[in-house]
């Protein structure tokens, strides 16, 4: 592998760090400014629609901070008032929030996808210019609309029995994707996760939309971003935080070595290099424990998972109930510096309870340090989502001990 710079056990630290994961928790309520203090670690929340726990643009800003009161994100992002919006909608690492300082970071994204995202859309994009151009005009003359809100402007009939009428409406929710991700429009959420379009002008200041940054350079800031959050990063990494070529990273990574932002590294068990911001800190050792949302930057790029924390980590939400081996929506549970258990969640509002479909420990792990530290955090949980108990369930092997803890 060549030199070794840092021990595994470092370089979880160095990751731990980077990601917030040291940082003092609030001593009270959490505020604006303890959201602006991760954000400044992670870089963006990415966004699920799966709401059986708790939506995981919420979740980051809980494992970092405690409980907190969820409408400081929503205001943040979507409901600014008067007030300063943090936060907008586009495709960094998947759909996410990104700081709204950060969108002209994305234009050279935003000209890959003149025509939208994916291919389907592209093609329906081509054939319906002139209504792309009338869901536009809609727009400008309503503000903010989701796309049945369009259509009945547009007079298109939704009746199943109308020839066409649901054809159209799968057209329309299409070019209000295609030109937001070519940045034409930007977008909002109300109180059921549901997109409203809105001219970008509107939602991003006008000098943000103007601001134009060089595709080279964009990267680079895009990689020193990367590589401020992860602490420690192979290309791979460093490429997937924002979902940008290596092959661009590699140029980027070359001249931030250059200027001394990057030191190339050798790391215990890892077979690629890796680059080390010089202020980088290594902490002794790391105090926390968290549940983490499948989708937290710590664990989403899931080959840097395993090689950080030896933590083989798949989402099954898309696998068939009898193929699924740790359960439909599961969560990695962080204790100190190891990722040592994942547990199988679901928020039952109307019984107001937090249920724990299923527990499961890490090989070497005790049970009951792993059942004290979770049952404590799981309490959290249920209170922060309202939620007035916790429920344990009879899968996997730390069911038994999370019990006996619980009593």
């Amino acid at each position: 592998m060549g030199r070794t710079d840092l021990s595994a056990a470092q370089a979880r630290r160095i990751a731990l760090a980077a990601q917030g994961f040291t940082d003092r928790r609030p001593s009270g309520k959490p505020t604006l400014a303890h959201l602006r203090r991760v954000l400044s670690r992670i870089g963006l929340f990415q966004m699920d629609s799966v709401n059986i726990a708790a939506r995981a643009h919420y979740l980051p800003m809980f494992s970092r901070s405690g409980p907190y009161d969820r409408a400081i994100l929503d205001r943040a992002a979507w409901r600014p008032g008067r007030g300063e919006r943090l936060l907008v909608e586009y495709w960094a690492h998947e759909a996410a929030l990104i700081p709204v300082t950060d969108w002209p970071l994305f234009g050279w994204r935003r000209e890959e996808f003149r025509d939208g995202r994916y291919r389907h859309t592209r093609d329906i994009m081509r054939r319906n210019r002139d209504l792309a151009r009338d869901v536009h005009a809609v727009i400008v003359d309503a503000g903010a609309s989701t796309p049945r809100q369009i259509e009945d402007h547009l007079g298109i009939d939704r009746s199943p029995g109308v020839r066409g009428g649901w054809w159209h409406r799968g057209e329309v929710k299409h070019l209000c994707e295609a030109l937001f991700a070519a940045g034409e429009l930007s977008a909002i959420r109300d109180e059921n996760f549901t997109r409203h379009y809105d001219l970008t002008g509107r939602i991003v200041a006008p000098e943000l939309v103007e601001d134009t940054v060089d595709r080279a350079e964009a990267h680079r800031r895009l990689t020193a971003r990367a590589a401020r959050s992860l602490g420690v990063a192979t290309i791979a990494d460093l490429a997937d935080y924002y979902r940008t070529k290596p092959a661009e990273v590699r140029g980027a990574v070359a001249d931030l070595v250059d200027t001394g932002e990057l030191a190339p590294v050798g790391v215990e068990g890892w077979r690629d290099p890796a680059y080390l911001r010089p202020e980088a800190a290594i902490p002794r050792r790391v105090d926390r424990s968290a549940i983490l949302s499948p989708f937290d930057p710590l664990v989403f790029f899931r080959p840097r998972a395993e090689r950080l924390f030896d933590f083989r980590y798949r989402i099954e939400i898309y696998v068939p109930e009898h193929k699924r081996v740790h359960g439909y929506y599961v969560l990695p549970y962080l204790m100190g510096s190891d990722i040592v258990a994942r547990v199988d969640l679901k928020a039952d509002r109307k019984g107001s309870t937090l249920l724990v479909l299923a527990a499961f420990v890490e090989p070497g792990r005790s049970k009951d340090a792993v059942a004290e530290s979770l049952t404590a955090d799981l309490a959290s949980m249920a209170r922060w989502l309202g939620l007035g108990r916790v429920s344990i369930g009879d899968r996997g092997d730390l069911v038994d001990s999370l019990r006996r803890v619980s009593g």
